[in-house]
């Protein structure tokens, strides 16, 4: 019979912890020596607050263990900390590699018409000297 067809109410979920049996001499010499091996490793890797008691690591292993709440202290700085920096004077009088570059001006040797529009957002001057170009654009654009 499936589960489809058992009806409402019924699930296959177990929400009961189950009772863990107790260890027989040969476990419990594991464990103890596993709880050695392990606080030797956490003393290897100089971690000595993860260090367990025999109890501790017991409720560890079955993941029933909460670690020690540690309280962290403030830090108060003792003194302000400023940066000390030196004030050099500037090497040049502002003339040298990096002038500033003069603004171009259209000098008007050529009147321009207008501007046109060949392909899309493609923008052309047109000049009074080549009016031809203008025909041909707007011939284009057809």
């Amino acid at each position: 019979m499936t589960m489809s067809m058992c009806g409402p109410g019924l699930t296959t979920t177990s929400y009961k912890k189950r009772n863990q049996s107790k260890r027989t001499k040969n476990q419990q010499l594991q464990f103890v020596q596993q709880h050695r091996e392990y606080n030797k490793s956490m003393k290897r890797i100089h971690a000595h607050d993860q260090m367990m008691s025999l109890e501790e690591y017991d409720l560890y292993v079955r993941g029933m263990w909460k670690p020690k709440a540690t309280k962290f202290k403030e830090y108060t700085p003792t003194a302000t900390f400023t940066e000390q920096r030196k004030q050099y004077p500037s090497a040049g009088d502002g003339i040298g590699v990096a002038t500033k570059k003069e603004a171009m001006q259209y000098t008007g040797e050529r009147k321009l018409l207008g501007i046109a529009t060949m392909h899309k957002s493609n923008m052309v001057p047109i000049f009074e000297d080549n009016k031809h170009e203008a025909i041909e654009i707007a011939r284009m654009r057809r």
